[in-house]
């Protein structure tokens, strides 16, 4: 049945009205707090550097007739970043950003992310917001606890904040420190303590993930909000080095029954090591896929004049699914991607 069928839209309806007093009730939230909403164009040179998305194609055909390969953002990431050289200090997006080979009952390849940034501010203080907007969805929709596939996580307790080193030593009795020097790794190290199937192919980052996916999220955002932070600093993405232990980094991630809502970062602004990254990202998805997209240099530019930030990017469907009690995505988008 079609999602324009009547009758599936009928009962679709309440979800998506749930989630129009949801976007107008954080709109709202930002505005009293001194935020500025931009509007990011989602036609960009790189759509991102990371090595497991995939973006969606296009060309630019000038007035001469010549082309230029242009993307779909994957986050309006790069964008915003260029807002706060140029001088905006506090600013959010609400917006459609698009990922391929992304189809599951939390996935969607044209989906909604909400993406704000502080100045100057620490990373602390975006996952403290990130808390409040967790909480104020499920006031909006007027419920006490997220369910999702038997599991419960209440909005509204004391959130669980778990490093990423305690989460694996807890769920998969791995020592993930142990296999760490700065931004090195040790493969064969995790390898010997890797609780999981993995193949001789994979890498250090692959077993990695395996165990995240196989031990840990399976067992996160269950009774409460969890806050996964200090990703390992080989993992950092766009996120800078913790001063405290150069292992791991200023990043963290957000889950509530077992689903991943937010991803968000301490920003790194040096424009030597995040091109180092993307290019280790860009070989590792060469390698692996067969393709790779360019490095933003505009981006790195605009990296040398930006302030110390902290940024977040958060699903919205995803929490709009679990705040309104719907059981996969595509029942809270107004017109699912077919």
């Amino acid at each position: 049945m079609p999602w324009f069928s009547p009758e599936r839209h009928k009962d679709r309806r309440p979800f998506l009205l749930a989630r129009n007093r949801i976007v107008a009730s954080f709109r709202q939230w930002f505005d009293e707090r001194g935020f500025l909403e931009v509007d990011c164009a989602a036609l960009q040179v790189s759509p991102g550097n990371e090595t497991h998305l995939h973006a969606f194609a296009t060309d630019l055909i000038q007035p001469d007739g010549s082309h230029e390969r242009r993307f779909l953002h994957t986050s309006p990431e790069f964008a915003c970043k260029k807002l706060l050289a140029a001088g905006e200090t506090r600013i959010f997006n609400l917006g459609h950003v698009y990922r391929n080979r992304e189809r599951t009952l939390t996935h969607s390849p044209e989906f909604t992310m909400l993406e704000w940034y502080r100045a100057n501010e620490p990373y602390a203080a975006i996952i403290e917001d990130c808390l409040a907007l967790v909480r104020l969805a499920a006031v909006i929709s007027e419920t006490k606890q997220f369910n999702w596939r038997r599991r419960k996580a209440d909005p509204f307790a004391e959130a669980e904040w778990l490093s990423v080193a305690w989460a694996f030593e807890k769920y998969a009795g791995v020592d993930l420190l142990a296999t760490l020097n700065g931004s090195e790794s040790d493969r064969d190290a995790l390898a010997k303590q890797c609780p999981v199937q993995f193949t001789d192919r994979d890498s250090w980052s692959d077993i990695f993930s395996r165990i995240l996916v196989e031990k840990v999220e399976p067992n996160l955002g269950n009774g409460a909000v969890t806050v996964l932070y200090e990703y390992p600093a080989v993992e950092a993405a766009l996120a800078r080095v913790c001063t405290h232990d150069p292992r791991v980094s200023e990043r963290f991630e957000l889950y509530a029954c077992g689903v991943e809502l937010a991803n968000g970062f301490g920003e790194l602004t040096d424009p030597i090591e995040q091109r180092r990254r993307f290019e280790a990202e860009m070989n590792l998805k060469e390698q692996l896929y067969g393709e790779r997209y360019p490095v933003d240099e505009e981006l790195l530019k605009a990296l040398s004049l930006m302030p110390p930030a902290s940024g977040v990017a958060l699903g919205l469907d995803r929490l709009i699914m679990l705040a309104t009690g719907a059981t996969r995505i595509d029942q809270v988008l107004w017109t699912p991607v077919s």
